[in-house]
Protein backbone atom coordinates (compact mmCIF):
# COMPACT_ATOMS: atom_id res chain seq x y z
CA UNK A 1 0.00 0.00 0.00
CA UNK A 2 1.69 3.51 -0.96
CA UNK A 3 1.56 6.45 1.44
CA UNK A 4 -1.28 8.06 0.06
CA UNK A 5 -3.30 5.39 0.29
CA UNK A 6 -2.31 4.79 3.83
CA UNK A 7 -3.08 8.61 4.23
CA UNK A 8 -6.36 8.70 2.85
CA UNK A 9 -7.56 5.38 5.34
CA UNK A 10 -6.43 7.28 7.96
CA UNK A 11 -8.41 10.25 7.46
CA UNK A 12 -11.50 8.26 6.81
CA UNK A 13 -10.83 6.40 10.34
CA UNK A 14 -10.13 9.66 12.28
CA UNK A 15 -13.52 11.47 10.47
CA UNK A 16 -15.27 8.69 12.35
CA UNK A 17 -13.74 9.45 15.55
CA UNK A 18 -14.28 13.39 15.21
CA UNK A 19 -18.09 12.90 14.01
CA UNK A 20 -18.56 10.31 16.69
CA UNK A 21 -17.35 13.00 19.49
CA UNK A 22 -18.69 16.11 18.22
CA UNK A 23 -22.36 13.59 18.23
CA UNK A 24 -21.94 13.13 21.55
CA UNK A 25 -21.38 16.86 22.57
CA UNK A 26 -24.65 17.46 20.70
CA UNK A 27 -26.40 14.94 22.32
CA UNK A 28 -24.89 15.84 26.12
CA UNK A 29 -25.79 19.47 25.71
CA UNK A 30 -29.68 18.40 24.00
CA UNK A 31 -29.86 16.11 27.47
CA UNK A 32 -28.54 19.05 29.85
CA UNK A 33 -31.17 21.51 28.30
CA UNK A 34 -34.08 19.70 28.48
CA UNK A 35 -33.30 19.05 32.19
CA UNK A 36 -31.51 15.56 32.18
CA UNK A 37 -28.32 16.68 33.83
CA UNK A 38 -26.48 13.28 35.26
CA UNK A 39 -26.73 12.13 31.94
CA UNK A 40 -25.73 15.56 30.37
CA UNK A 41 -21.96 15.51 32.49
CA UNK A 42 -21.52 11.71 31.69
CA UNK A 43 -22.17 12.09 27.94
CA UNK A 44 -19.59 15.34 28.04
CA UNK A 45 -17.08 13.71 29.78
CA UNK A 46 -17.59 10.69 27.21
CA UNK A 47 -17.22 12.72 24.43
CA UNK A 48 -14.18 14.62 26.04
CA UNK A 49 -12.49 11.18 26.17
CA UNK A 50 -13.21 10.22 22.28
CA UNK A 51 -11.78 13.70 21.45
CA UNK A 52 -8.61 13.40 23.41
CA UNK A 53 -8.43 10.22 21.81
CA UNK A 54 -8.99 11.53 18.37
CA UNK A 55 -5.74 14.27 19.35
CA UNK A 56 -3.66 11.26 20.85
CA UNK A 57 -4.01 9.10 17.07
CA UNK A 58 -3.09 12.92 15.38
CA UNK A 59 -0.27 13.65 17.26
CA UNK A 60 1.04 9.90 17.11
CA UNK A 61 0.24 9.78 13.13
CA UNK A 62 2.03 13.10 13.09
CA UNK A 63 4.93 12.48 14.65
CA UNK A 64 5.41 8.94 12.76
CA UNK A 65 4.86 10.39 9.32
CA UNK A 66 6.88 13.89 9.58
CA UNK A 67 10.21 13.61 8.66
CA UNK A 68 13.05 13.39 10.76
CA UNK A 69 15.96 15.99 11.04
Amino acid sequence: MTAQQEFEIMKLVLDKFLWLGVGLLAIAFWQLFTGNVDNGIYLIVVAAVVLVLFIMIIMREFEVSSPQK
